[in-house]
């Protein structure tokens, strides 16, 4: 049976390939939801892959995802650092929560040092811009595997 997994993309990330590439890589969105669909069919996954600028719209992913997915990959970009109300949200998702970030947070000015997602996320991958995201998925199949033996 096909798992479905959320894969969701915070603020600006739409701009990945265009903006900062020197810190976000050369990837765009588009190309990172081709490598987790392709990834995710290797692991017995279907992937729901979003992306939004909007905070409300985001939540309203996370919730959708409360009754559809078994776990959530969450690039929350920006909102790792501003939202409580994203954070909310994700405490009330009962299945396996995982946070990507393309670069190296702990490396970057001391504003994104501090992710409030993290505080509910089960692990973390950061500074691998978008290896992050199929290690994620690799993670995930070898998470429930473990588990259901």
């Amino acid at each position: 049976m096909t798992q479905t997994v959320f894969i969701l993309n915070g603020p600006n990330l739409n701009l990945l390939g265009e903006r900062e590439p020197h810190i976000y890589g050369h990837d765009t969105l588009a190309d990172i939801e081709q490598r987790c669909i392709a990834r995710g069919k290797e692991h017995g996954f279907e992937i729901d892959f979003r992306q939004s600028n909007i905070e409300g719209e985001i939540i309203n992913s996370v919730h959708e995802a409360r009754k559809k997915a078994v776990a959530i990959i969450i690039n929350p970009a920006g909102f790792s650092f501003t939202s409580i109300a994203l954070l909310d949200s994700l405490k009330a998702f009962d299945g396996v929560k995982f946070e990507v970030h393309l670069s190296n947070i702990h490396q970057r000015e001391a504003i994104y040092h501090h992710s409030l997602v993290s505080k509910t996320a089960h692990a973390v991958i950061a500074g691998l811009g978008a290896d992050g995201y199929i290690l994620a998925l690799d993670a995930l199949r070898r998470r429930f595997d473990a588990a259901s033996k």
